[in-house]
């Protein structure tokens, strides 16, 4: 995969592991937000170059803070040095959807001696950037259950679609939920212009929070490894450049293998096949209230570091395609999920409070450039566009081999 030198390569460059726990979360002044349904998260990203980021996700049911870092691939002149936005809500889920067949089927008593979670996310961009008609859009997800057991296949099936309805993710998924905004720009609160306000004044902008956090001790290079090139599938389309062209009718690829290995944590393979990108490898793990060890992110901040990722791409993809200053960007976003109904022990379905992203941008472009950035970044965001779509699962159950 051929990469840029247009842009400095700040993810490299500053010398931190792409994603780590945070030793200092409290003196940085990280901290999440109210308690709200159970797994509620303050998810802080900060634009490094135009598409690389990084993300500080605090968690107020385990205290945990763990950074995260994103980059695009050469369909945006990426460096191609961490994974996509996108990857990361995909891994968010396939390990969350583990987690809950995992813990059904103990409450099941049901054997499960070997399984593999394959799971395909497809989303689309269409439209016209300077005619303002461009559109994301989110479609149905494909989960193919590879599992090993000693009982019948509808069992099964019935573990399938009732582990994945316990997921957090579910309350995204399967209720329309428009998400909630403050804007400031270079410091001063504005009104938005199209995107639904909170009703409350906008958090303290959380500023160099990055500059300052540190790893804990320990080897975290293997939480996120860069393998070759995604194999070329049916659907890979992209070209240098093509996510930047005006004119849109793509369709996005992505798919999440999850494993286990012999230690218990979740071993999640993404490829990305349209755009077509690099293969990473991710590491997840619960926290010990969530019955397991905090080795690695959890399943939802997985998700709520995507989410954040993909909005964020959408602010600098705009003002790079419309030759537009801005200086500086980020963005403080909380998100509420439940528990699992299956590991929470809840036994209901999982659900979501929209979420609530506070935006903050520094360019000398006037007030009227603020408001448009964010109508334009939430109606060209996938995963803001997943969130306000009522989606359905098409899942199978076959043999594991």
């Amino acid at each position: 995969m051929s990469t840029s030198n247009k842009v400095p390569n700040l993810l490299l460059d500053c010398g931190k592991p792409l994603i780590f726990k945070v030793a200092n979360a409290k003196e940085a002044g990280l901290s999440p937000p109210t308690r709200r349904l159970g797994e509620d998260l303050r998810t802080v990203v900060n634009s490094m170059t135009i598409f690389q980021k990084e993300a500080l996700v605090t968690s107020a049911r385990t205290g945990t803070t763990w950074r995260m870092a994103s980059d695009e691939g050469a369909y945006l002149d990426g460096t191609d040095t961490a994974p996509a936005p996108l990857c990361y809500l995909t891994v968010g889920m396939v390990a969350s959807y583990m987690n809950e067949i995992l813990a059904l089927a103990k409450a099941r008593d049901i054997d499960i001696k070997n399984i593999r979670l394959v799971q395909d996310n497809y989303y689309r961009m269409d439209g016209s950037m300077l005619r303002g008609t461009m559109q994301a859009s989110a479609y149905n997800v494909d989960l193919e259950v590879q599992i090993d057991a000693d009982v019948g296949r509808d069992k099964l099936m019935r573990l399938a679609l009732d582990g994945t309805a316990a997921s957090p993710l579910n309350g995204l998924m399967k209720v329309s939920l428009e998400s909630l905004f403050t804007l400031s720009h270079n410091g001063v609160e504005l009104t938005p212009e199209k995107a639904l306000p909170i009703g409350r004044p906008a958090e303290n902008d959380p500023g160099v929070m990055h500059d300052v956090v540190v790893p804990q001790a320990g080897d975290w290079s293997k939480h996120c490894v860069k393998g070759g090139v995604t194999p070329v599938h049916k659907n890979s389309a992209s070209e240098a450049g093509s996510s930047l062209k005006d004119q849109q009718n793509r369709l996005l690829h992505l798919r999440g293998i999850c494993t286990l290995r012999a230690d218990g944590m979740k071993e999640i393979v993404q490829h990305l096949f349209n755009p077509h990108g690099s293969v990473f490898t991710l590491l997840s793990d619960e926290g010990e209230e969530n019955n397991g060890s905090g080795r690695a992110p959890d399943a939802t901040s997985y998700i709520s570091a995507g989410i954040g990722f993909c909005f964020m791409t959408q602010f600098g993809r705009y003002a790079k395609m419309k030759k537009k200053e801005l200086d500086s960007y980020r963005i403080l976003q909380d998100s509420y999920f439940t528990v699992g109904g299956a590991s929470g022990g809840t036994g209901k379905p999982g659900m979501a409070d929209p979420l609530e992203t506070h935006v903050y941008l520094e360019s000398d472009e006037d007030e009227e450039f603020a408001k448009t950035i964010l109508d334009v970044s939430e109606q060209t965001c996938f995963l803001h566009a997943f969130c306000r779509t009522d989606l359905k699962m098409k899942i199978k159950v076959t043999n594991f081999s």
